[in-house]
């Protein structure tokens, strides 16, 4: 049986049902995704992928209903999820064409969201997140975390990588030695999306937002909103409507790019060009 098959064999398992159609998705830079219309009349979305680390759709599974179990923003109903062949199958969210705007409930959510917490920063699986696999061993203080399971590793990813020469990456184990004094004051951990970029909330037809594809851990709330910033894609009214709700701590406008770093410097890892000296620029800033 050919690798098309056997995923149409585990979705026709997981969902009781045998396929009406499958159409394939765009987007995904990582799996390939597909709307399956099952002969029981429901439309599922399911996701593959060829070659996948261990435990990937499964850790991804556990981030939706950790999510999920917040019930603070909509996230889509985990309906299956396989190793052999790797599948993660989800409820079907019909996505509006124009997006009516909910933009002061998702950052009233989102603050919801982050304030039910997590029992430390990092995981408590300790599974890794994200396509470089970052570690999230739980860790006592958001410093500690920040430095040895974000700043650390892709200091050394990067040094891998040849991106940076020496004296560049020092800037940046600099920043992670002082994060207890340019950090800003201690919070508990939030729980948190981990990669909240505009293409991870999507927009249902009756103006509800949904969360997907998250790379969850407890971590300072400050970073999904600096994640969010990195790329655009949200309005003024979501972070007031946060901040209304659940007011950031005094100068979280110079924390922004430090909480940027991590994301800054995966794509610096990944795709080089102008991520290269604008992940050194921030940290320039910190060190």
């Amino acid at each position: 049986m050919d690798r098309h098959s056997c995923v149409g064999a585990a979705v026709a398992e997981i969902t009781g049902s045998s396929i009406a159609t499958s159409q394939p998705l765009g987007g995904g830079d990582v799996a390939a995704s597909y709307r399956v219309e099952l002969d029981d009349s429901r439309t599922v979305f399911a996701k593959t992928h060829a070659n996948p680390p261990a435990d990937f759709f499964d850790t991804e599974a556990r981030g939706l209903e950790w999510l999920r179990a917040a019930d603070a923003l909509a996230v889509p109903q985990v309906l299956g999820v396989s190793d052999d062949p790797p599948l993660l199958v989800l409820q079907w969210i019909d996505e509006a064409q124009r997006r009516p705007l909910d933009d002061e409930a998702f950052g009233a959510g989102l603050a919801a969201l982050h304030h039910v917490g997590a029992n430390s920063f990092g995981r408590s699986d300790r599974r890794t997140t994200g396509s470089r696999g970052l570690p999230n061993e739980p860790c006592d203080t958001w410093a500690d975390f920040y430095a040895t399971q974000r700043l650390l590793p892709l200091v050394q990813l990067a040094a891998d990588s040849h991106v940076y020469h020496h004296a560049q990456l020092q800037v940046f184990e600099s920043v992670a030695d002082r994060l207890d004094v340019v950090g800003g004051p201690s919070e508990p951990p939030a729980r948190l999306h981990g990669d909240l970029w505009a293409g991870n909330r999507i927009v249902d037809q009756a103006g509800v937002s949904w969360l997907i594809d998250p790379a969850c851990h407890g971590g300072h709330r400050e970073f999904d909103l600096a994640m969010m910033r990195l790329f655009g894609g949200f309005s003024q009214a979501v972070f007031g409507s946060y901040e209304h709700v659940a007011p950031l701590a005094s100068g979280w406008e110079e924390r922004v790019e430090l909480h940027q770093l991590a994301p800054l410097l995966v794509h610096a890892i990944k795709f080089g060009g102008g991520y290269v000296g604008a992940a050194l620029e921030a940290a320039q800033k910190y060190q």
